[in-house]
């Protein structure tokens, strides 16, 4: 039997709501924000005075979805020409033409003043409204956006600067929890004193890990960044030794820095065995990429820091003291 008129419009209709809502699904890169929610949303769950309040944590979540998703969007309604030439990202919805720049710039305006309202309101201080998380959501925002993006083109230290708004929401979450920005300020929780420089640990443990993991992104994607103008390599001549051994320096740098969770008292001995662990792993497959220089051995440090983030913040979250 076929459908009639007013079915088939339904059915029409249905199907125009699904792809808008996979194009907006796209323009925010979900599985990208998810990720950098969940470290905000870990790292709000490891400051010492939170309890496990998970209507806060659907809160944080869906605030810091709407910060990372008003980021992603700008992004691409900047990067508009540029998505266009890339295989990779040619079928994203402002480049193919599916969505306006303005309806994505729209989003984003939306998006971005309610995430960073939402920052300040839910996670109110002993004095009110929480400006630190609100202001540093949207430092974070708006690095991302009008600085980092742009500055692709420019020069490969768009990769440094890239760096802090994509570890930011680990700060994000301590500050969303404790109100405190001041890393030299303590809090004092059921007797214990504890220092406010763990939100910065927390920054610094994922700052170091960008680094080796992008640029096996960028060595893997090299043709195609190069195609659009990209310069996101620290060697000009593309894929080198040189950025193997930047990978490696980073790497090793991790090291020290995962011991000083429990430095701080933030967790036990046994999350710190594991982050060792994970970054003697991270490094031995930087040095793999120095040895063999191909793709093959990029995309096994892009997959290993895939892996490495969950398995580290789950690790310090399980293993928490304070």
């Amino acid at each position: 039997m076929e459908p009639t008129t007013n079915e088939s419009v339904v059915e029409s209709g249905s199907l125009k709501k699904a792809s808008k809502v996979r194009d907006y699904f796209q323009l925010i890169k979900f599985t990208l924000s998810f990720t950098v929610v969940f470290s905000c949303v870990i790292c709000y769950l490891l400051a010492p005075n939170v309890e496990y309040n998970w209507l806060q944590v659907v809160v944080l979540f869906v605030a810091g979805m709407l910060i990372t998703g008003s980021a992603n969007a700008i992004n691409q309604a900047v990067e508009k020409d540029t998505d266009a030439m890339m295989k990779r990202t040619a079928s994203r919805p402002v480049a193919s033409g599916r969505m306006s720049q303005q309806e994505a710039y729209t989003f984003a305006t939306i998006a971005g003043l309610l995430g960073v309202f939402m920052m300040g309101w839910f996670f109110k201080t002993e004095n009110g409204f929480n400006w630190n998380a609100a202001w540093l959501s949207a430092f974070s925002l708006f690095l991302y956006a009008f600085i980092y993006t742009p500055l692709k083109k420019v020069n490969s230290i768009a990769v440094l600067v890239g760096a802090f708004p994509g570890a930011l929401p680990c700060l994000i979450g301590w500050v969303a929890a404790t109100g405190a920005l001041n890393p030299f300020e303590t809090m004092t929780v059921n007797g214990k004193t504890f220092s406010n420089a763990g939100g910065y640990v927390l920054f610094a443990i994922q700052f170091l890990w960008q680094f080796p993991h992008f640029w096996a992104i960028a060595w893997v994607a090299h043709s195609d960044y190069s195609k659009a103008g990209f310069k996101l390599l620290p060697a000009e001549k593309g894929p080198t030794r040189f950025t193997a051994v930047q990978g490696i320096m980073y790497s090793v740098l991790m090291i020290p820095v995962g011991i000083l969770p429990y430095y701080f008292g933030m967790t036990g001995q046994v999350s710190m065995w594991i982050l060792i662990a994970a970054n003697l792993f991270m490094v031995v497959q930087s040095i793999r990429l120095y040895n063999e220089m191909n793709a093959k051995a990029a995309r096994r440090v892009m997959f290993s820091s895939y892996i490495y983030l969950p398995i580290v913040l789950l690790a310090l979250l399980a293993d928490k003291t304070i």
